[in-house]
């Protein structure tokens, strides 16, 4: 059973794979006494073969031409493969799932529907960041650790006819000459979206943990200018981290917590999804807590013996992110809280990637 890193009791959500105190002890007693098998006559069926898919057979699935080849050593590289799709009309994806085929170089992945029509399109390229374009949608993304995804009732992502799906993958050369063959399963919607997902960020840039440090702690907040429903959230760290905390202050002070992880591992990542969407809101802080470990003590460490740490692209470098995936209550105020959300991006970044134009001379 995949391990479940949320704690109980901070944030309800859907599939949770708690253990109880009392389910933990039977299984260490039928450890000790050797694993017996029990009564044979009362055992199930064995299953039948299951699908190679989590959600069962997709209706469509987008795959490379060709391998990528990832060379056994050097730096990370990010880099964007172009999908073409093959649909006879504009497709609603209301569920998608990512394999690797196998892979052990992909670090994460995000996906971007390319609507822009060319003739020509560029079918791989040298990315960071955004993938050099301005997509038409996101579909979403992957970590080691994540299943099928399936959206929040009423929404879906958009792939008009004649569009493209763009792979932004993030790979890390781990000694082998590797070549990757991922495929991603595309899920259907039969009508449009009624409603609209949108993406919630908290994060922090401001990573400098020194070589043994094991409580170095970042943070981040935001204030909510619109009321809001809450379907999930995205938890994203590197290899030292250890703790992460998010939660909500509402405008009359109460607390509401959003999410506990108490032990972090990089391979056991997840997008959870609440049991049951609810509301924050206008006025609401969201809050994030990040704590991270550099010490020989850390196992997760990548270095032995600790070095300083700072935040980058790198796998061993740091990350420190949560992502909400909300939906405004009230459709007109998709904008509001976008440029909210804009504004605060821009402040954290001081303006470095903006430069203002040159002043034209008096004549």
């Amino acid at each position: 059973m995949p391990p479940w890193k949320a704690v109980a009791g901070y944030g309800a959500f859907a599939g949770a794979r708690h253990l109880s105190g009392h389910e933990i002890s039977l299984i260490q007693q039928w450890a000790k006494a050797g694993a017996p098998a029990g009564d044979l006559a009362h055992a199930p069926a064995p299953p039948s073969e299951p699908s190679a898919w989590q959600l069962g057979e997709p209706e469509a699935i987008a795959q490379l031409a060709e391998p990528v080849e990832v060379p056994a050593d050097g730096p990370d590289r990010y880099r964007c493969i172009t999908l073409p799709l093959v649909f006879d009309r504009d497709r609603y994806v209301r569920a998608f799932e990512f394999s690797t085929g196998g892979a052990t170089t992909i670090h994460h992945g995000l996906f971007f529907v390319d609507g822009r029509k060319k003739t020509n399109p560029e079918k791989q390229w040298d990315c960071f960041g955004t993938p050099g374009f301005i997509p038409s949608a996101g579909l979403g993304g992957w970590t080691p650790g994540m299943r099928a995804v399936a959206m929040p009732q009423g929404t879906a992502v958009h792939i008009p006819q004649g569009a493209r799906l763009v792979m932004q993958l993030h790979f890390h050369p781990d000694g082998k000459l590797e070549e990757v063959s991922p495929r991603i399963a595309l899920y259907f919607a039969e009508q449009p979206p009624t409603r609209f997902l949108m993406d919630l960020a908290l994060g922090s840039n401001h990573i400098d943990v020194p070589a043994g440090e094991k409580a170095y702690q970042v943070r981040d907040s935001f204030t909510l200018p619109v009321p809001i429903e809450v379907d999930g959230i995205i938890p994203h760290a590197h290899y030292i981290c250890k703790d992460m905390k998010a939660w909500a202050i509402l405008p009359g002070g109460r607390k509401r917590w959003l999410l506990w992880i108490a032990d972090w591992d990089f391979n056991w990542q997840n997008q959870f999804r609440y049991r049951t969407p609810f509301i924050l809101p206008a006025g609401t802080r969201v809050e994030m807590l990040f704590t991270y470990d550099n010490s020989e003590g850390n196992i997760h460490n990548p270095n032995h013996p600790p070095q300083r740490i700072t935040f980058g692209s790198g796998s061993t470098d740091e990350m420190a992110g949560i992502h909400l995936q909300v939906i405004p209550k009230d459709e007109a105020d998709m904008h509001e809280l976008g440029m909210a959300q804009w504004g605060k991006f821009m402040r954290s970044r001081g303006g470095a990637f903006y430069h203002a134009p040159e002043a034209t001379p008096t004549p």
